[in-house]
Order: structure tokens, then C-alpha cells, then sequence
């Protein structure tokens, strides 16, 4: 159950995400998507627990996921731009 919940989470944050930063640079598609939630999620998590806003059994919620997912979306704005 909780990879099924990973990925519905990665999914809406994803989603709300690509709203947030739209871009024609932005990976498109239902599972880069989800993906990139997940991602976002992992990076929030990682930087939650660095920073001491989360302990070390703590995961971000989907505030965090989205925050994440936009990092990771900058980034692969920034990588896209540099290889074009």
C-alpha cells in the first residue's frame, strides 16, 4: 500500500507542480509526471531531514512533494536550457 500511495501523492504533486512552473522544457507525460513527484518528494524528504524539519523516520507530505517537484522541475529547466 504504500508504494500505490507514493505514487498517487507523486502524481497530484507532480501535477500541481507543472501548474505552478509551466515551461515548454517540461518533461511531459503521465509517468515522467509521477516521476517527477516522486522525485520531488525525495528531495523534500532529503532536505526536510538535512535542515532538522523532519527526523529521520519522518517523509514530506504533499506541501513538501510539490516544493520538491518544483526544485527538481528548476533543475531540469536549467539542465534542458544549458544542453539547447
Amino acid at each position: 500500500m504504500t508504494i500505490i500511495w507514493t505514487i498517487i501523492i507523486g502524481l497530484i504533486a507532480g501535477v500541481i507542480a507543472k501548474f505552478i512552473m509551466p515551461g515548454d522544457n517540461e518533461p511531459k507525460g503521465f509517468i515522467l509526471t509521477i516521476l517527477l513527484g516522486i522525485a520531488g518528494a525525495f528531495v523534500a524528504t532529503w532536505l526536510g531531514q538535512a535542515i532538522g524539519w523532519y527526523g529521520p523516520n519522518d517523509q514530506a507530505g504533499l506541501i513538501g512533494s510539490v516544493v520538491g517537484a518544483i526544485i527538481v522541475l528548476f533543475i531540469w529547466g536549467m539542465i534542458v536550457r544549458r544542453r539547447a
